[in-house]
This record gives C-alpha cells, sequence and structure tokens, in this order.
C-alpha cells in the first residue's frame, strides 16, 4: 500500500529545496532509482531512511509521513488551503484544494455524457 502524501511530501520537499534525486540519493546512500521510486509511491522507505529524510528537512517523522509539507515548513490542516479526503480502496490519505472539492463534488452531480466528457478532456 503507497502512502499518497508521503510520495507528494518527498518530490515536494526535494523540489522546494533545490534537490535532484541524485542528490537526495547520494545523501541516503541509495540510488536514484530507489528514492524515485519513493517519490511514485511504488516503494514506502523503512524507518531508517525516513528518519533520515526527516532530518534532511529538519521536520518530524509524523510531518514527513502525515502531513503537507513544502520547502516553507508544514501546511496547517486547519488554516491551509487544503481539506483532508481519503482513497477509499486504500485508505491513503489525501489533501485537497478547494477548487480540487468544488471539481470532484460538479463530477460526482454531473451526468453520464458530461462524465465522459471530463475524462476525455483529462485523458483518463
Amino acid at each position: 500500500m503507497s502512502n499518497i502524501q508521503l510520495a507528494a511530501n518527498l518530490r515536494r520537499l526535494r523540489t522546494d529545496h533545490g534537490y535532484t534525486q541524485t542528490q537526495i540519493g547520494r545523501k541516503l546512500n541509495i540510488s536514484r532509482q530507489a528514492y524515485s521510486n519513493y517519490e511514485i509511491g511504488k516503494r514506502i522507505p523503512d524507518l531508517d531512511i525516513l528518519i533520515r529524510i526527516a532530518d534532511i528537512y529538519h521536520i518530524t517523522l509524523e510531518e514527513l509521513i502525515m502531513k503537507p509539507c513544502t520547502g516553507a515548513g508544514v501546511i496547517s490542516q486547519n488554516s491551509g488551503p487544503y481539506y483532508i479526503g481519503m482513497e477509499i480502496e486504500s485508505t491513503d490519505t489525501i489533501y485537497l484544494t478547494k477548487e480540487e472539492v468544488e471539481l470532484l463534488t460538479h463530477y460526482r452531480n454531473a451526468d453520464e455524457d458530461d462524465r465522459k466528457l471530463t475524462q476525455k478532456v483529462l485523458k483518463m
């Protein structure tokens, strides 16, 4: 089971801090490909790697895994632009902007033809 929030944080933190996957891989003594697998959610890092990543970005392990993070810090769930959602099949937590929530709400209320058109436009 992948952790959507962790994968998003790994990618966002790395790019916000100006690191390449190769640079982070070197800091962790792993290959670029191994780190890439963490960012795309193909694999989940072991606890030792997670602790080292949290240390690199000066955040807690809990923040790295559970909360939306940027290079500027942790996004507050109460005052930030995100709403908590859950992917039902995997029970992963996902954070959505108000615009994304609105889009999903309209999609749910759309008729079948409009849903097919939306899927075609989004190349789904």
